[in-house]
C-alpha cells in the first residue's frame, strides 16, 4: 500500500463543509520551503485525490497553507476591516512514507483546529 497525503476543510461556524478554499503545500527543509503545489477545495471541501502521494510522498516536514481569510470574506464571516485569521499555517512531520496522513482543518472566523485523521 502506497502512503499519500490528504486534507479537508470543515466549516464549523457554519456547520458544513468549506468549497473554494485555497491550499497550498511545501516541503520544509531547514529554513526554506519548498512550494509543492496548490489546491481548491470542492463542494465537498477536499481536493480531489490525494495532495501528494507515490514516490513524491517521502519522510520529511511538510506545510500546509489555507487561505482562510479568502474563504471567510468570500462566505461574508469577515469582521470588519481585518480578519482574526487569514493564512492558516499547519506544519507537519511525515514518519513513514507508506503511511496515509490525513490533515483535516476545522475553521471558523476566530478559531481553527486540526488533528490527524484517517
Amino acid at each position: 500500500m502506497a502512503g499519500g497525503l490528504s486534507t479537508h476543510v470543515l466549516d464549523t461556524a457554519r456547520g458544513r463543509p468549506a468549497a473554494g478554499v485555497g491550499i497550498a503545500l511545501y516541503r520544509v527543509e531547514g529554513t526554506g520551503h519548498h512550494k509543492i503545489g496548490g489546491f481548491v477545495t470542492n463542494a465537498d471541501g477536499r481536493v480531489q485525490g490525494a495532495l501528494l502521494t507515490g514516490a513524491a510522498f517521502t519522510v520529511g516536514v511538510y506545510e500546509l497553507l489555507f487561505a482562510a481569510g479568502d474563504y471567510l470574506r468570500a462566505t461574508g464571516q469577515a469582521v470588519g476591516p481585518g480578519l482574526f485569521l487569514d493564512q492558516i499555517p499547519i506544519r507537519f512531520g511525515v514518519t513513514d512514507s507508506a503511511a496515509h496522513y490525513h490533515v483535516p482543518l476545522l475553521i471558523s472566523p476566530f478559531a481553527y483546529s486540526t488533528y490527524r485523521g484517517s
